[in-house]
């Protein structure tokens, strides 16, 4: 087998992370796909608004913003709307993974189809990620300037949170 360059090597192991991860991020963002069976807003019988079973970005940073039933249900449909778009982009994404997994379960390794499979996967996860995004963008413009302020103020704190976490984290790290 011949040496990787660094770069190759590189992309290879990012490909490799976003191959393993992308299953876990779209069973989160899109309740798995198959099951279909939503209730409520988010599966787990949450409205927007109310706690939405912890997943991934969904109602939870619209929580506590007091939103009108209006607002609520143009949430709703932005959300569903969303998972009828990529509905396909998910199948197509699970389906290079199962592919991947099969190219993985030979003896040898293939690195020109490993590399094959992960570019499209890469290819259709950032398609996802520009829905998602897009979902995003619907979903803070059914705010009014207040709620966009407070949601503001949330994401400051949530990320101040956050540092002093890894601060934390990072001290304990080198006491050990």
């Amino acid at each position: 087998m011949k040496k990787l360059g660094r770069i190759q090597t590189l992309a290879i192991a990012g490909l490799s992370a976003l191959a393993l991860a992308t299953p876990i991020a779209i069973a989160q963002t899109a309740g798995g796909g198959e099951g279909g069976g939503r209730q409520g807003a988010h599966g787990k019988g949450g409205e927007f608004g109310e706690h939405d079973g912890g997943r991934r970005g969904g109602a939870m940073m619209f929580r506590g913003l007091n939103l009108t039933d209006a607002q609520k249900a143009s949430l709703k449909q932005i959300h569903e709307s969303f998972g009828e778009r990529t509905k396909s982009l998910r199948e197509q994404l699970r389906a290079k993974h199962e592919e991947l997994r099969q190219a993985e379960s030979g003896s040898a390794f293939d690195e020109a189809l490993a590399t094959q499979k992960l570019t499209e996967a890469a290819g259709l996860q950032a398609k996802l990620m520009g829905e998602e995004f897009r979902m995003r963008q619907e979903s803070i413009a059914v705010l009014t300037p207040e709620q966009k302020t407070q949601l503001e103020q949330r994401r400051a704190e949530f990320k101040a949170k956050r540092e002093q976490f890894k601060a934390r984290r990072g001290e304990r790290t080198q006491q050990q």
